[in-house]
């Protein structure tokens, strides 16, 4: 290389020496540089298919458990002449309380409670009944009916309690005939007890028996004192209750049960079913409570009842299991 080339790279590497000096200068004159910081990460986006739970989700109740009705206890059964029948249990438990709809204690609205009879002999409105009906009536069993099987585990399941009809003679007898099973002034008080016998082993789980046969109420036998006593004696053993279909008569004095203050259904036209209707509700409101008959389950009776119940509470009153209105029996107060 010659000197003239030796001179050109001597300046090339003043250049390169000075220009370092010339930024070394210019970073002390603007000081240490700030700290680095480090970004925050974003939260993940919530996708548009799960929208975000508010902070305070409200807690819905769950809806209450259907109330059923308990199939029979064999601890509430004892051997009878034509089958098991009702008793009371060792521990003191009774078939009117092990068998009734439970009812709330704390109600202070006017209360109704009504009786639907004349289940079992027609099948079809026997089950309409069943399906239709409010739960809180209560339906009475005729006792001439055959395969009820099916029939009751229905009530039971929908939570209805049930009552068995207990034939006895009636006005009018025998032209007004209450069956080969009734209980009679004529007869014997063993053969009465056999037949009520019968008549309480024709099915099990029901809380009591009511005194009507359809249209029929047993007004000659309940017109001896001693005979209809026996037998008021003979539910009250064997922990039943007992409803009078006769309105106006004394409640039950040897038996736990009440009597019924309108039959709804005499006539059965829908006219006349309304107004006894109305009846029982101004009787409910005037005593705090009232209770119905309807011996005959018809098509137009089951219209009536149902357009009737429907606005019931909305007129202040409530429908009650007729367990939930008897009273003590009135020899024993």
């Amino acid at each position: 290389m010659g000197a003239a080339g030796w001179r050109r790279l001597g300046l090339a590497w003043a250049g390169v020496v000075g220009g370092v000096l010339l930024v070394a200068l210019i970073l002390a004159s603007l000081g240490p540089m700030p700290p680095r910081r480090v970004m925050e990460a974003a939260p993940s986006p919530i996708p548009e298919s799960q929208p975000a739970a508010p902070e305070s989700a409200p807690i819905v109740a769950a809806p209450p458990a259907p109330i059923v009705i308990a199939a029979a206890d064999p601890a509430l059964l004892e051997a009878g002449p034509y089958g098991p029948v009702p008793r009371i249990a060792v521990d003191g438990r009774t078939a009117m309380r092990a068998y009734a709809r439970p009812a709330d204690a704390r109600e202070t609205r006017p209360r109704i409670g009504l009786v639907v009879g004349g289940l079992g002999l027609n099948a079809a409105v026997s089950e309409q009944a069943i399906t239709r009906l409010p739960p809180a009536i209560t339906v009475a069993i005729n006792p001439y009916s055959p395969r009820l099987g099916l029939l009751l585990d229905h009530a039971r399941g929908r939570g209805i309690e049930t009552l068995m009809s207990l034939p006895m003679e009636p006005q009018g007898h025998p032209q007004n005939d209450a069956g080969d099973r009734a209980l009679l002034t004529g007869l014997t008080p063993a053969a009465n007890e056999d037949r009520l016998m019968w008549v309480l082993s024709r099915f099990h789980g029901y809380v009591g028996v009511v005194g009507a046969l359809g249209p029929l109420r047993g007004e000659r036998f309940a017109a001896l004192s001693e005979p209809f006593g026996t037998m008021q004696d003979n539910l009250r053993r064997r922990g039943l209750l007992y409803i009078d279909p006769r309105p106006g008569a004394r409640n039950p004095e040897r038996a736990w049960g009440r009597t019924i203050d309108v039959v709804v259904d005499e006539p059965a036209t829908r006219n006349d079913i309304d107004i006894r209707l109305g009846t029982l509700e101004r009787l409910a409101r005037e005593r705090g409570m009232a209770l119905g008959l309807a011996g005959e389950v018809t098509p137009v009776l089951l219209d009536r009842l149902l357009a009737w119940a429907e606005g019931l509470e909305g007129r202040g009153l409530v429908l009650v299991p007729v367990s939930s209105l008897i009273r003590r029996p009135e020899a024993t107060r």
